[in-house]
């Protein structure tokens, strides 16, 4: 194992999570079903594995999104047997993709939604479920709750917390800073993981532009772990290539672990296609 791989084990290890690489985490199977998993997809797309149920979040497989501009590698929806399950935060095309929703969850599956998009997601032939703000709602072996998040556009938008084996994680799609993290995080918190969006993107879409990051950027995103109280911060949510409507952060992935440094917060620099794997807790 080189140096940097050395690091990021050390790292996933202080906050109860494995990392594995891609290759070993798609050929081997899911380990003891108390056991919760987690895989980063593309952009903001995570999938969790508890036993044989497996839940995704924003999941993302269509090419045409974001075409070149995007670097990351799009991760096969590919599922087994069990129960599927999906949680969009909003409806933009990047984060309710309707291809990789239905790659997700098959003939059977269930797409959970906060409220304000359910007739659209529904109109897309999913069997949705509603789930309002706060209000819990049984998967299984996985419990979700909606949780209030602000949109850089101003659309409705939730975050999703998930518990599951023991454990708890938040995500928090292309969420900006709001002033929620605080009561998130004494009532559901502590977090074994946060999966929070890192770009600071700038857009030019809408007019006039308002030059204003409209996604929460990497310093942003470490205060909003503290203030959470997550255990490992895994940042999402950027790499795409700036245009003349669109600007990331320049280097986000160095100053996201520059801030974490200086206010110690762990971070997990998860490749598309990695697995991070948490030990039962009863």
């Amino acid at each position: 194992m080189n140096r940097r791989g050395f690091l990021r084990a050390a790292v996933s290890l202080s906050a109860g999570a494995v990392l594995l690489p891609p290759g070993l985490s798609r050929a081997a199977k899911p380990v003891e079903s108390a056991s919760l998993r987690a895989q980063r997809l593309a952009w903001a797309g995570v999938r969790l594995q508890l036993g044989k149920d497996t839940l995704f979040l924003d999941p993302l497989s269509d090419p045409s999104v974001w075409g070149a501009a995007l670097k990351d590698p799009l991760v096969p929806m590919e599922v087994g047997e069990g129960n599927r399950y999906v949680l969009v935060t909003h409806r933009h095309p990047d984060h309710f993709d309707r291809q990789a929703v239905r790659q997700a969850l098959g003939d059977t599956g269930t797409l959970v939604c906060g409220p304000d998009m359910a007739a659209t997601a529904a109109a897309s032939g999913f069997r949705v479920r509603p789930a309002p703000l706060y209000e819990p709602v049984l998967l299984n072996e996985f419990t979700v709750t909606a949780v209030p998040a602000v949109d850089g556009y101003g659309d409705p938008q939730v975050s999703w917390v998930v518990s599951g084996g023991g454990r708890r994680i938040i995500h928090c799609g292309d969420t900006l800073w709001h002033g929620s993290w605080w009561s998130i995080g004494r009532q559901f918190g502590p977090f074994d993981a946060a999966f929070l969006p890192i770009n600071g993107a700038r857009f030019g879409w809408r007019k006039p532009v308002s030059d204003v990051h409209g996604v929460l950027t990497p310093e942003q995103a470490v205060a909003a772990a503290k203030v959470l109280g997550a255990r490992l911060l895994v940042p999402i949510h950027y790499g795409v290539a700036p245009s003349e409507d669109y600007r990331e952060v320049p280097d986000a992935e160095a100053q996201v672990l520059a801030a974490a440094r200086a206010r110690k917060v762990d971070v997990e620099l998860a490749r598309p296609g990695e697995w991070l794997t948490w030990r039962p807790r009863t």
